[in-house]
Formats: C-alpha cells, sequence, structure tokens
C-alpha cells in the first residue's frame, strides 16, 4: 500500500477481516460492484483478535492487522455499533457484547429498550441515535487508512422487520419511515458506485473508501 489515492482491484484478493456472517455478507455485496475478489477471516480460519481498544477506529485496526500480517494479504476491517444518546454513547464499541455470547440481538435491543425506560426516555426526540461504522484498510506491513460512516436516526419499540442483522430492526434512519430491518439490503445501502449518496452507515463508509482509495464517486 502506498500513498497513491488509488488502489488496483486487480492487484489480488482483498481479505475481509470478519467472521460475522451477515457483515461478511454485506462486505461482499458491497466491494462486488469495485471488482474485487473477497475472502474472509473465516475462509481462512484465522482466530478472531480480542478487541482491545477503546473506539471504533483503534478496534478496526486491531481486527485488519491481525488479518493482514497473518495471510500477507491486504485487510479491510470494520468496527461498528450503535451508539444511544440517551444512554451517554453506549452499547458503542460494546454493540457485539451485549448481544452476550450466543450473539442475541434480540436480547440486545431488549437491554437497549430497558435501559432507555430507565432513563425515562420514551418519546422520539428522547430517543436519538447513529449507526457507527468505522473501516479500516491495512497492510501487511502495518500501513492503515480509515473510512468513517455514520447514519442519525431514532430507537423504535418493537423491533420492526426480519432483515439485515444485529440492531438492524430497532434503528429508524432520520427521514424514513421503516426500520434498517424493514428494508433489502440494496434499499438499506442506498448505494452504487458513481450514482447515489449512501444512507447505511457502513455503505457510507464504503462510499469514502471507494472515493479516496480507488478515486471511485
Amino acid at each position: 500500500m502506498t500513498n497513491s489515492p488509488l488502489l488496483d482491484p486487480a492487484g489480488g484478493p482483498l481479505l475481509v477481516a470478519s467472521h460475522n456472517g451477515g457483515k461478511i455478507a454485506e462486505f461482499r455485496e458491497l466491494l462486488a460492484p469495485l471488482g474485487f475478489t473477497v475472502v474472509s477471516a473465516a475462509d481462512k480460519a484465522l482466530p478472531e483478535p480480542e478487541e482491545t481498544g477503546s473506539t471504533f477506529e483503534e478496534n478496526a485496526a486491531i481486527k485488519a492487522l491481525a488479518a493482514a500480517r497473518a495471510t500477507g494479504l491486504l485487510a479491510l476491517s470494520d468496527d461498528s455499533g450503535l451508539v444511544v444518546d440517551a444512554l451517554g454513547g453506549d452499547p458503542g464499541i460494546y454493540s457485539a457484547r451485549w448481544a452476550g455470547p450466543e450473539k442475541d440481538f434480540a436480547l440486545a435491543m431488549r437491554n437497549v429498550e430497558e435501559k432507555l425506560q430507565a432513563a425515562g426516555a420514551t418519546t422520539p426526540d428522547k430517543r436519538t441515535a447513529r449507526f457507527v461504522a468505522v473501516l479500516c484498510l491495512a497492510s501487511p506491513e502495518g500501513e492503515t487508512r480509515f473510512y468513517r460512516g455514520e447514519v442519525e436516526g431514532t430507537i423504535v419499540w418493537p423491533p420492526r422487520g426480519q432483515l439485515g442483522f444485529g440492531y438492524d430492526p430497532s434503528f429508524l434512519p432520520e427521514g424514513e419511515s421503516r426500520t434498517f430491518g424493514e428494508m433489502p439490503s440494496h434499499e438499506k445501502h442506498g448505494w452504487v458506485p458513481g450514482q447515489a449518496e449512501a444512507l447505511s452507515h457502513r455503505a457510507r463508509a464504503f462510499q469514502l473508501f471507494a472515493r479516496e482509495a480507488l478515486g471511485i464517486a
């Protein structure tokens, strides 16, 4: 990886540093129009590094660097989460941990709702939140680049929709009438390279990645 703004998709496979099936599927969908051959950390049976960072950027770098160094490939990771204002920014970087060892996001969404109720956040103006995604592109030599996407919205209860993954059914993006859990993936992302502005936090991060690393608007 050099200081050039362009990353060549023909330069070899791009390793997605994730074991999360839903996230890997979104990565493949978002990277496909950019011409990349994609392999995942799960495909390579890589161990999952411990996420000890205190920011999305730090945790994204931990994952991307571990995968890049283990395989000798360029690696792209993300660290993402739900930031709820009334909860002081929680669950934030601990969003996956709120789902417990079984990755039960119905439990995680219920935990968020119980804490909102305890905080008296019962009207939409008190239930503001944002999804954050930070991509990290890392080389085996230890170079890193970051691309951050955010989308504002509110927390709804009960959760709505069976699409998406994670906290999607509880998140109503600003200006929309459906939660991410009610949107098919192409509508949730809302972005085609060179044609539209992204909607989801991850797609906004990918749009920045495409613009800065590939020179694609």
